[in-house]
């Protein structure tokens, strides 16, 4: 089974979705051990020249059409939609589109919402609210990721000194306090989204993402957990390259 699937299309395809700024082109480079940005490629399989759009790159606009894939692991490829916020209708309808014209592919590509930390005063807007409403994956699940979770750590703190506590003993506090942040709002957002038609089926909070030598193996397992064929199961143990700990546990397991 895997062998037919490495025959049809030999790669690990990704939609990653969400606001601007919420960390996706870091999570894309930590999967595939890289600090380099990736090549990109149209629909028709030409490269682009990435330092003609390198300005709409950085302010999160891309064409999600596009293949995104890294020299270091050439066995992903990634789409990457524009940020899209509440109100950003063209955006979201070309999102939609995609995942309707890619549910016949085999195989169907994985999506990844992801909800930064840094923005906990709106974790769930309208725009996550209208996807999971309105955005049907079928039989595939949408894994939603907490980015940029370290940045609680700030919070933490600053609510430990509201509180009365000196700055030493604050510091001192502040993982325990980031901690329960994280669980009082994943359990929103949570609580928010699996209201919708279409909840997630993973919630994942992703912790130093920011270092190069960050380790993706919870995030690779949390996706093998939610395909639900041992082909696709297999592809995507192949690819990651980084991770021989995991090839080794998913092959015992097997």
């Amino acid at each position: 089974m895997a062998r037919e699937y490495m025959e049809i299309l030999n790669r690990f395809r990704v939609l990653i979705i969400g606001r601007a700024n919420a960390g996706k082109t870091t999570i894309l480079q930590r999967v595939c051990n890289t600090v380099e940005n990736p090549e990109i490629f149209d629909g028709n399989g030409e490269k682009i020249d990435t330092a003609v759009i390198q300005g709409t790159l950085e302010r999160g606009y891309h064409n999600i059409e596009d293949e995104l894939v890294f020299r270091s692991n050439s066995g992903f490829v990634f789409h990457d939609s524009s940020g899209f916020e509440a109100g950003s209708v063209q955006q979201f309808d070309k999102m939609k589109k995609f995942v309707i014209d890619h549910a016949a592919a085999r195989p169907t590509p994985r999506y990844r919402y992801c909800i930064p930390m840094n923005e906990f005063g709106r974790t769930v807007t309208a725009a996550e609210k209208k996807f999971f409403n309105e955005c049907d994956t079928g039989h595939v699940p949408v894994v939603v990721l907490l980015t940029k979770v370290d940045t609680l750590s700030l919070a933490a703190f600053e609510e430990l000194v509201d509180e009365g506590l000196e700055e030493e003993e604050a510091e001192g506090r502040v993982t325990e306090r980031e901690t329960k942040l994280l669980e009082h709002w994943k359990t929103h957002i949570k609580h928010e989204l699996d209201q919708c038609k279409f909840p997630p089926k993973f919630y994942l909070p992703l912790t130093k993402m920011c270092e190069e030598s960050a380790d993706c193996a919870t995030l690779i397992q949390c996706t093998a957990s939610a395909l639900n064929e041992e082909g696709l199961e297999r592809l995507l143990i192949s690819t990651q390259q980084s991770s021989i700990a995991l090839c080794i546990e998913y092959a015992m397991k097997k």
